[in-house]
């Protein structure tokens, strides 16, 4: 079971990809638990992540976020993908990145 968080700014509009990424995991039958959360309440959730996808809005705040937890998995996502909230595309991405498929 994969552990997936999206972090944005304040969780809320990272909600409505989660949701689409969840309903494309259900229909591919991939095993993960999928989450959003702000980037200032996140930390317990990023150390147990198996990969961190970061909204476009706070892309500004991954050099900081790869500084302050080295040994995790980072991912930005795509401004297009996100605001589309192309929920498969995303899962497909995070997937391939976790070794997950090819």
């Amino acid at each position: 079971m994969r552990n997936i968080i999206l972090v944005c700014n304040a969780g809320m509009s990272t909600a409505l990809l989660t949701n689409a990424m969840r309903k494309a995991a259900a229909k591919e039958n991939y095993e993960c638990e999928i989450h959003a959360y702000g980037v200032r309440a996140a930390a317990k959730q990023i150390r147990e992540a198996d990969i961190v996808l970061i909204g476009p809005q706070i892309s500004f705040e991954l050099p900081q976020l790869k500084k302050d937890f080295p040994d995790t998995n980072f991912m930005e996502v795509n401004t297009e993908d996100y605001g589309l909230m192309r929920g498969a595309k995303v899962l497909h991405q995070v997937q391939k990145a976790l070794g997950d498929s090819e």
